[in-house]
């Protein structure tokens, strides 16, 4: 999905949610963020730096870490050593693996144990564990439930606000617009790659604005052709 014409802020402290329907341009926006693909137009500028030509290892070190749709965790090689090639950037020391154990104490339990045998849920607990590894200052996070039971929907989420306890900022994509809205301050909504509505999540949660900006757009970039 190309994206256009998108203006968009997260400030210190934040949870911020960006919803739509699939192809809306969600995990573009997350992308070029994270440098995974370069914008043709327009600026990102980060803590008061212009990163847009940054490539993706410069934009981790200067504090942006992106989790993506998928987990895409190193199946091959165990959780402990998945944990440690996510803090490559800052060398990250016992320190950091034992907050995300915090966390996550799932993960302390499996250190030893393969990524690629973990369940669904303990593979995303261990792909974010491993964005945290690098300290970010703004964590950007790419359907974290997509596919998750409720239970573990609900652990990932307790995560998240811990996580922003801590002080980490977050640039959520989320399909669950409900637990989405309920987890975060502000809230944009995306339709075919342009900003069609925005306001604070409170307001939007469970509102007629957002259930006509959400589902018409999506009926119409479905309806009537490819």
């Amino acid at each position: 999905m190309a994206v256009e014409a998108i203006a968009l802020d997260v400030h210190a402290g934040e949870v911020v949610t960006l919803l739509g329907a699939n192809g809306a341009g969600k995990s573009t926006t997350l992308r070029a963020i994270s440098g995974m693909v370069r914008p043709s137009a327009g600026s990102i500028v980060f803590g008061g730096t212009d990163i847009t030509t940054l490539r993706p290892d410069e934009i981790v070190r200067a504090g942006i870490v992106h989790v993506p749709e998928g987990r895409d965790v190193f199946a091959g090689l165990s959780v402990r050593d998945n944990l440690l090639a996510g803090g490559y950037v800052h060398r990250a020391s016992q320190h950091e693996v034992g907050a995300v154990h915090e966390l996550f104490p799932v993960l302390r339990e499996r250190g030893d144990q393969l990524a690629g045998s973990l369940s669904g849920g303990e593979q995303q607990m261990l792909a974010i564990g491993r964005g945290l590894m690098s300290q970010p200052k703004l964590l950007l996070l790419d359907e974290p439930t997509l596919g998750l039971a409720p239970l573990i929907i609900e652990r990932i989420f307790d995560a998240l606000e811990e996580i922003n306890a801590r002080g980490t900022t977050v640039l959520l994509v989320e399909q669950n617009a409900n637990v989405a809205l309920a987890a975060s301050d502000r809230a944009y909504v995306l339709a075919t790659g342009r900003i069609v509505l925005t306001d604070d999540s409170a307001e939007l949660l469970g509102s007629d604005v957002l259930r006509q900006a959400y589902l018409g757009h999506a009926a119409a970039s479905t309806g009537g052709g490819s």
